[in-house]
């Protein structure tokens, strides 16, 4: 487990990367127009949603969790440095039309954390002022050292997200998960929190993170994983998978990487059999194709990115085939 200093370290040098577009939550430029083992995959479905932008498709599909078989939309939203703005109406004016954007074609997943700046506050007070989306998926994280310190910590976010219980509750890159733990445990026992899960942005984490879901019950597994990083593939998916974990993904796009990546190549053909009209729909797709996933994460402050960004989440889904071919696509 890295020291609060190192923590601390690392934090900083992600601000900074994100500052210089390094990020995935920093919108990286967009170009439009399977492992040997794989376990069972969840049931997917289509919501219940109005029509929604897709060719074709008028719902977005959903993915169940393993254990309680709760449906959620199989495209989320991360809030890393892109919800981190002050209060002014022009700051805030796109993040209003990303929300209305995510809601409209049925998304629900808000993922947070205390270490993004003002992010939690600036997504709690836009769903309320909007309500959009109208029943919300809160996930957010605590991220500090000490009982009395991650308890006060929860409490705040909770005030910030203006909601009285969250659906999920993670101990943000395993910062003193032995402490938290038992908190996390209270909350949902007195019906505060409803999921618990774990998370770790470094590949160099995935180890501690299967030791941990394989000695503590857990309900979600948050991690890293594109089209170009696939080193959960090996061992942490199908561990997910065998322990009925439902797993969210950060960095899909690889910090805006993979766009760099297929920068000047058109959209290849293929892509319309997959209901595909841009590059980061096949990238979304990558991720959803495999059955141990449940919901990618993306990260934007761009309406227009957001509205591709969905579209992901309709039509058909890439198979183990079709998956490695995009893989192709951003292999170096």
């Amino acid at each position: 487990m890295m020291s609060r200093r190192a923590l601390l370290g690392v934090a900083g040098g992600l601000v900074a990367a994100c500052r210089k577009g390094q990020v995935d939550a920093a919108d990286g430029p967009r170009s439009s127009a399977a492992s040997a083992a794989t376990p069972a995959a969840p049931t997917t479905t289509a919501a219940a949603t109005p029509t929604t932008p897709a060719g074709g498709a008028t719902t977005m599909l959903t993915r169940t969790h393993p254990r309680t078989h709760e449906a959620l939309p199989a495209i989320g939203m991360g809030t890393w440095q892109t919800f981190d703005v002050g209060r002014g109406a022009g700051e805030r004016a796109p993040l209003r039309e990303v929300l209305a954007q995510f809601a409209a074609a049925g998304g629900r997943v808000i993922d947070s954390s205390p270490m993004y700046g003002r992010a939690e506050e600036v997504a709690g007070d836009l769903v309320a002022e909007t309500g959009a989306p109208a029943k919300p998926f809160w996930a957010t994280k605590v991220w500090t050292r000490g009982r009395a310190e991650g308890e006060a910590q929860i409490e705040r976010s909770m005030r910030l997200l203006r909601t009285d219980r969250l659906d999920l509750l993670q101990v943000h890159n395993l910062l003193d998960f032995d402490t938290h733990i038992t908190t996390l445990r209270r909350l949902r026992d007195a019906g505060r929190v409803r999921y618990l899960g774990i998370t770790h942005y470094t590949h160099s984490g995935l180890d501690e993170l299967e030791r941990v879901l394989r000695r503590e019950p857990l309900d979600f597994v948050q991690l890293p994983y594109s089209a170009a990083t696939r080193a959960a593939e090996q061992r942490l998916l199908p561990t997910a998978a065998e322990l009925g974990v439902a797993v969210l993904v950060m960095r899909p796009f690889d910090g805006g990487s993979l766009f760099a990546r297929v920068k000047g190549q058109p959209l290849p053909g293929w892509a319309a059999d997959l209901e595909c009209t841009s590059f980061g729909q096949l990238f979304l797709k990558f991720i959803l194709g495999h059955p141990a996933v449940h919901c990618p994460l993306p990260a934007t402050s761009s309406p227009k990115h957001m509205a591709d960004n969905v579209r992901a989440g309709f039509g058909r889904l890439p198979d183990a085939t079709e998956r490695e071919k995009i893989a192709a696509l951003v292999a170096e």
